[in-house]
């Protein structure tokens, strides 16, 4: 229980229930690989390719992977590839509960589609498409909150070099 409350805190999670959803789809990606790893080599390698190529276009996965590295996926993987990680990870957002907000009001899009689920699975392809909504009056670089996310890395850094040079 104490790992479950410290990913949703970490991932800016709103209940178990999203943290569950993920754990879910780990658990049928991983069922499906034991599955098929019992199978013989003509029956398994239609589907151990669509298995894979699922999770390398979802970006769980590298290029280089096998099935066994299905087996070793952990929920962090899956939650990494969340719509709402990857708008903090990118910097459009000060914290994860900021970019549940942003994209839930729908101030966040994927190229040309608005997608306000924070829970959205962002496919590899779309990372680089993940933008401010061009009507949003967040996407003009002079809004107030633009400029708090602008100054956040900064300021992190700073301190950091500081932590770091005080423990030396």
């Amino acid at each position: 229980m104490q790992g479950e409350l410290k990913l949703i805190g970490e991932y800016g999670l709103r209940n178990k229930h999203e943290l569950w959803r993920q754990e879910t789809l780990l658990s049928k990606f991983r069922s499906i690989a034991r599955t098929l790893i019992g199978e013989t080599s003509e029956e398994r390698k239609k589907m151990e390719d669509e298995l894979l190529a699922r999770l390398k276009k979802l970006g769980i996965l590298d290029e280089m992977a096998v099935l066994d590295n299905v087996l070793d996926l952990t929920i962090e993987d899956f939650l990494e590839r969340r719509f709402q990680t990857i708008v903090f990870r990118k910097g459009l957002a000060k914290t994860m509960q900021q970019s549940r907000q942003l994209i839930g009001h729908g101030h966040i899009t994927i190229g040309n589609r608005r997608v306000t689920t924070p829970g959205y699975i962002v496919a590899k392809a779309e990372d680089s498409q993940i933008i401010y909504t061009p009507k949003s009056s967040i996407a003009n670089p002079a809004h107030p909150l633009r400029q708090t996310v602008a100054v956040a890395p900064a300021a992190e850094t700073a301190s950091g070099r500081s932590r770091s040079e005080g423990e030396e």
